[in-house]
């Protein structure tokens, strides 16, 4: 089958707003909700694994097996790969790549689910979740809850300045309007301060309710046993600011 490749969005694929990544997404509840996870399971995919921190804590917190980093971005990969060589690093994402039946945990963090902007690219890799599961298998994700529509705080007022280097770096986003549908389309832009001026990327999500997700998951061979609102596993409201979801792998 000829698959799409990847589209990798700017902040990820340039090297110079890679090494930015973990500067402005420091390790934080959710990043502990999955350690946690990864650490109780055997054989671990991590799929759109960034810079590959939380495998690399895994390994570092002494996890004895099989951890499998998968991302498309190679800006990304490289800094993994400089931060823990017993992880299996890998370039692709999950149209690209097939694993048959090889962990008992698939996770999906820093709400990369969603990028799955089509009904047939998430069918395509939800089915590649399913069969990259061994049955009984967990896997485990997270996105924005649109009951709390999120994005309406997502603006250029909205400007966060962290240390980085010698200097500091102001961010900031803006929402292209209107809004429609499930579709979140708004530019990310990173100032320096550097002559050439600001980098700016631009980045679509969907964001789906929870009936909705559970559909699609089912439709893949994987059950929903747990939905929690945050990552002190609260349950689901309205007001939720996340979407946590555990699915199962059911019986082919």
């Amino acid at each position: 089958m000829c698959h799409t490749a990847p589209v990798v969005d700017r902040s990820f694929a340039d090297p110079s707003l890679a090494a930015l990544y973990d500067v402005l997404n420091p390790w934080g509840p959710g990043d502990d909700f999955y350690l946690g996870l990864v650490m109780s399971a055997q054989a671990v995919l991590d799929v759109g694994c960034g810079t590959g921190r939380l495998l690399t804590r895994a390994r570092a917190e002494g996890h004895p097996g099989r951890l499998v980093g998968l991302d498309p971005a190679a800006a990304m990969l490289v800094r993994a790969r400089g931060g823990e060589r017993g992880v299996e690093w890998v370039l692709g994402d999950l149209r690209s790549r097939a694993w048959f039946g090889e962990f008992d945990l698939v996770v999906m963090t820093g709400h990369a689910f969603q990028v799955l902007l089509g009904d047939e690219e998430l069918r395509l890799a939800l089915h590649a979740v399913r069969a990259a599961l061994c049955d009984g298998g967990h896997f485990v994700f997270e996105t924005r809850n649109p009951a709390a529509r999120p994005w309406e705080t997502w603006t250029p007022k909205a400007v966060r300045e962290v240390g980085y280097g010698d200097g500091t770096v102001r961010v900031w986003h803006e929402v292209e309007e209107p809004v429609l549908g499930e579709r979140v389309t708004f530019t990310e832009t990173f100032d320096r301060g550097h002559p050439q001026g600001p980098w700016t990327s631009r980045t679509t999500l969907r964001f789906l309710a929870p009936d909705t997700l559970s559909r699609f998951l089912a439709e893949a061979g994987l059950t929903v046993v747990e939905q929690y609102g945050d990552w002190g596993r609260g349950p689901l409201a309205p007001a939720s600011p996340e979407i946590v979801t555990v699915a199962r792998a059911t019986a082919y």
